[in-house]
């Protein structure tokens, strides 16, 4: 299998609005379409996805430290508000598009540069008309968890 040098950058509504959230984000892990620019920034990248699941890997670096010695919990806030949003755009259709209303997040212990690879993965709870939820866990490779979270998402037309 060949694999593609990952390239960032956004695309435009039209094109974001032509596809399905699913067909979009399969793009992205297959490497026809661009990470988000905040994925090359911050070292983490959508992996996996799935209608109703997405998951986004990263790893924890000195980097990513706070003044007090840890991860600064914004690296796991943005690996979890990811996750949980993508399962929700997994399930638009076209013209549809989506924005989070809510993030309630819990953190469970703190991350440091040895933590090593980590991984949040989102899952629907549900997915009405207009709004939808869902639910995910950031956890290392042994399964250790580190936060959990839900999202609560609005669904509108696209503007394009």
């Amino acid at each position: 299998m060949e694999q593609r040098l990952k390239q960032y950058g956004v695309v435009s509504p039209e094109m974001l609005a032509s596809l399905s959230g699913l067909d979009f984000l399969k793009g992205i892990v297959d490497g026809t379409r661009p990470h988000p620019p905040i994925s090359e920034v911050l070292g983490f990248h959508l992996v996996e996805v799935e209608e109703g699941r997405a998951v986004f890997a990263g790893q924890p670096s000195f980097d990513h430290y706070n003044p007090i010695g840890t991860v600064h919990g914004g690296f796991a806030a943005t690996l979890l508000d990811s996750a949980l949003g993508c399962a929700i755009f997994s399930t638009l259709a076209k013209g549809e598009a989506w924005t989070t209303l809510e993030l309630k997040l819990n953190f469970v212990r703190p991350m440091s540069k040895d933590t090593g690879p980590v991984r949040a993965e989102g899952r629907i709870v549900h997915r009405g008309r207009s709004v939808a939820t869902s639910q995910g866990e950031l956890k290392d490779r042994e399964g250790k968890l580190y936060a959990h979270a839900s999202t609560t998402c609005m669904i509108f037309p696209a503007k394009v």
